[in-house]
């Protein structure tokens, strides 16, 4: 990677647009899905960012690209004859989501993993057929040419398939990806009654990944790399919805780890742990702070409370 230039990271999945109902009636429309908000996230802090998702020429595709072109973001269409996805988020007085979806995934075309520095993926791309057997196939190209892969499962049980072929899926991609980042809900579904999100965490991390953490809302996060576990504790502030927060974290490691050179480090110490997540985490809380999905810029603190 040149010093001249910004690192370059390919991220793929879907963007849509969400329909955020509140309790008191309103409604808002914001551009959204895992990996847009992850791309947008990475642009932000400084990263050459490419978004490769299906976009429609239709008035949520609109919100779509003028959202992306704000935030640096390079749209890289994988077919456009179809309509924008979009997810109805419904909030409760706590400022909780829950979510219903309009959308397919089955991409044209994907990029060359190998114009990249990383490569990402994750959320409904990566398990929603058919475009996600073109998803896998880009992360063993990636891994394959040694790229680094970061991924995030980001479930959704609704839209996913049963538990067993899901899960067979999600630890078939963390075998092939060096970060790995799942929630506290990520990790009840796939353990399915078996164990908990900490236990499931610690399975995922032996089965390839150089670091996995483990998000758990308003608690303390989770890092992994190795034997090396940590936890890192999550800033107070006053919350408007917690939209995109998962995203913002994993995009913002992403950053972090390019940014410091870490991409190709086959272990890390608790220490260097514990400066990724209190990064990760503070811009997390951040995107919680305002409506939607919206992540932080650099330069960027965390808002006084009160």
């Amino acid at each position: 990677m040149s010093a001249a230039r910004a690192p370059r990271a390919l991220v793929v999945g879907e963007a849509l647009v969400d329909v955020t109902r509140k309790p008191d009636g309103s409604v808002a429309e914001h551009p959204g899905g895992s990996p847009l908000n992850v791309a947008v996230t990475m642009a932000r802090q400084g990263i050459d960012t490419t978004l490769a998702a299906q976009v429609g020429d239709d008035h949520f595709g609109s919100l779509v690209r003028a959202h992306l072109e704000r935030s640096g973001v390079t749209l890289d269409g994988t077919g456009s004859s179809v309509p924008t996805a979009s997810a109805t988020a419904t909030l409760d007085e706590g400022g909780a989501a829950t979510y219903e979806f309009d959308l397919h995934w089955d991409p044209e075309s994907l990029p060359d993993p190998a114009d990249f520095d990383l490569v990402h993926v994750g959320s409904i791309g990566a398990w929603m057929a058919p475009g996600a057997d073109a998803v896998a196939d880009l992360v063993r190209r990636a891994h394959a040419s040694g790229q680094p892969v970061g991924f995030d499962p980001n479930v959704r049980p609704a839209l996913a398939p049963s538990i067993p072929v899901l899960r067979q899926r999600v630890f078939d991609l963390a075998r092939l990806s060096r970060f790995v980042k799942l929630s506290d809900e990520d990790a009840e579904v796939l353990a399915d009654g078996h164990g908990d999100p900490l236990s499931v965490l610690r399975e995922l991390a032996t089965h390839g990944p150089v670091l996995a953490a483990l998000t758990r809302g308003g608690e303390s996060a989770v890092l992994r790399s190795g034997d090396t576990e940590v936890e890192v504790q999550v800033p107070q502030v006053e919350v408007a919805d917690t939209i995109g927060a998962g995203d913002t974290w994993m995009g913002t490691l992403l950053t972090e780890l390019l940014l410091r050179g870490w991409t190709d480090r086959t272990a890390f110490t608790a220490e260097e742990l514990r400066e990724l997540g209190k990064a990760a985490v503070a811009a997390a809380a951040i995107t919680v702070s305002r409506p939607g999905a919206d992540p932080p810029w650099r330069g960027e603190r965390l808002p006084p409370r009160g």
